[in-house]
């Protein structure tokens, strides 16, 4: 009796493990979209904790109208975004491990939804993904490491800087993250950061090829020679592409 007892229990959290895999791999984009954003002091300073307590869903405009302008686009019906800052966290999600072989980033990938789920409120309210937002102050902190979101479990650590200066800037990570979530793909050379041609590009079949205008987003830089690119500097100067548009299920195959 009791053995059956276990499998029964172990059949329902696999049913609901399979449950809550099949849901994060096909969103309803039908549905809205609530975007959940924690912020953290990530260098402990006094001025990123000045800038978080004077941010606000406003210096997120932009970001959500340019989501549902290519949801539109894409699906030829409105998807609607809402962002919501939640509640300041003081501990940092785990880092994702440096040059890690694939059991590290298991271990990570576990570590980091357990913070997720160690976070997770019922005063947070609904949430269709959850960012946690890493600032640092750009005087002390020059240069960020790389931002990351998982699919399953919907869950995305962004690396930001604490200034209204790179605000623009900080959109176009938050977004990038934000699509990893809905299955998005990288479209840039992990190892040179240099986009991929033709599906890093924002217009592949531009004569001459460079300089290109725009960045794929999903590949973060525009293609100024077959060696070099720059970082765009606001959303308007990226777009998402058919490949991407597909990746989320905006656009069939």
């Amino acid at each position: 009796m009791w053995k059956k007892i276990r499998i029964l229990c172990l059949l329902i959290v696999l049913g609901i493990v399979a449950l809550n895999a099949y849901r994060d791999k096909n969103q309803d984009w039908n549905k809205p979209v609530f975007v959940l954003l924690h912020p953290i002091n990530a260098d402990g300073l006094a001025t990123t904790q000045t800038y978080i307590q004077h941010l606000s869903e406003r210096d997120l405009d932009g970001a959500q109208q340019y989501l549902q302008n290519y949801a539109q686009q894409f699906r030829g019906q409105p998807t609607y975004f809402y962002f919501r800052l939640g509640r300041e966290l003081k501990q940092l999600p785990p880092k994702v491990p440096d040059q890690a072989n694939i059991l590290d980033v298991m271990l990570w990938s576990l570590k980091f939804r357990f913070y997720a789920w160690n976070n997770q409120q019922k005063s947070d309210g609904p949430a269709s993904l959850t960012l946690y937002l890493n600032y640092y102050d750009p005087r002390q902190t020059r240069e960020l490491k790389h931002s990351t979101a998982l699919e399953n479990g919907r869950i995305g650590s962004v690396n930001l800087f604490a200034s209204k200066k790179q605000s623009a800037q900080n959109k176009i990570v938050l977004v990038h993250e934000l699509l990893h979530a809905f299955g998005a793909t990288d479209k840039y050379d992990l190892a040179t950061g240099q986009p991929i041609f033709p599906q890093g590009y924002a217009y592949p079949e531009q004569l001459p090829r460079y300089p290109q205008a725009k960045a794929e987003l999903m590949a973060g830089h525009i293609p100024v020679s077959a060696t070099q690119s720059k970082m765009p500097e606001h959303l308007a100067q990226t777009l998402i592409n058919t490949q991407t548009a597909q990746e989320v299920g905006w656009l069939k195959p």
